[in-house]
């Protein structure tokens, strides 16, 4: 049986002086879970593994609890599929209006159902900044900086632990490296 090839992104380790993870020390605990070929992007709780039959929600409890167990804090973990990846990078609707990969965030959630508390965003204009929800993921178009962006900040706020955002450049390495694995 092949292995499927998988992404989790964990939220909130290697921020400022808290939560620190050696990336090693991750590939490790992910490792000791069974998965395979785990590698890490960045230092910021991006990992790109193959596990045999993925169930995406037992993984990120599982990843979540040996972070936990290894380093005495919690952290949130999102897993999904590199299919699920590839459609959420193909589906952006907000890629005519957004000209730098580092302003452009994708937010993740690790169940759909998160992103209906989001949708009220929608009802505003946040020109020069973007906002579009789609049925896997949020996207923000910040135009002056993420930290500047009255959007980005709304959109914190609103979301909470519930999403984990990624800026587009580290969503395309990330899709990059699970594809690249993915094919035969």
């Amino acid at each position: 049986m092949s292995a499927t090839e998988c992404i989790a992104l964990i939220r909130g380790i290697n921020v400022g002086r808290g939560n620190r993870l050696a990336m090693a020390d991750l590939r490790g605990l992910l490792a000791d879970l069974g998965l395979q070929n785990v590698r890490t992007l960045l230092n910021s709780g991006n990992v790109v593994f193959q596990c045999a039959l993925p169930n995406v929600r037992k993984l990120s409890a599982a990843i979540a609890a040996a972070i936990e167990g290894h380093s005495g804090f919690s952290a949130s973990v999102m897993v999904m599929t590199a299919k699920d990846l590839a459609a959420i990078v193909e589906e952006n609707p907000l890629l005519p209006v957004a000209k730098d990969p580092a302003r452009h965030l994708v937010a993740f959630v690790s169940d759909a159902k998160h992103l209906a508390a989001l949708r009220p965003l929608l009802e505003k204009t946040w020109k020069p900044d973007a906002l579009a929800v789609t049925q896997r993921a949020a996207y923000l178009w910040c135009c002056t900086g993420i930290l500047e962006s009255k959007l980005n900040k709304a959109f914190a706020r609103l979301g909470g632990s519930t999403v984990t955002a990624r800026n587009w450049a580290t969503v395309l390495k990330l899709h990059t490296a699970a594809q690249a694995t993915a094919k035969p």
